[in-house]
């Protein structure tokens, strides 16, 4: 899979929106992948040692379970290790893949007012 696949995947809904905020700086190739609605941040692409990577969002719980299962699944580059995790996109199968895109937007998306 290459960047422009992967951003792709990434744009989920009308509320996916592909940024680029270091294009002066040496992460100008790095995109956020952002819900417009709210701004929040649910996916980084980026390389990292030549590899296609992404960092996303998973419950805490999550993450010590996925590494174990996933040899792809790494500590998050350059975030917080405890809520988000950095997946080698090249060396994991395209269902677990897709699963956590999913949950990374659905953990940052706008929350659902509840009615009264």
């Amino acid at each position: 899979m290459n960047t422009t696949d992967l951003v792709k995947k990434c744009l989920i809904d009308d509320d996916s929106l592909e940024t680029h905020p270091w294009a002066q700086d040496e992460y100008k190739d790095a995109i956020v992948m952002r819900h417009k609605s709210n701004n929040k941040w649910y996916a980084l692409i980026f390389e990292l040692n030549n590899e296609l990577c992404i960092n996303l969002k998973t419950p805490p719980e999550l993450i010590p379970i996925l590494k174990e299962q996933y040899s792809a699944v790494k500590p998050a580059w350059h975030m917080n290790k405890k809520h988000w995790c950095t997946i080698e996109v090249n060396h994991i199968e395209q269902e677990p893949l897709n699963e956590l895109i999913t949950i990374s937007f659905n953990l940052t998306a706008p929350k659902k007012r509840k009615k009264h």
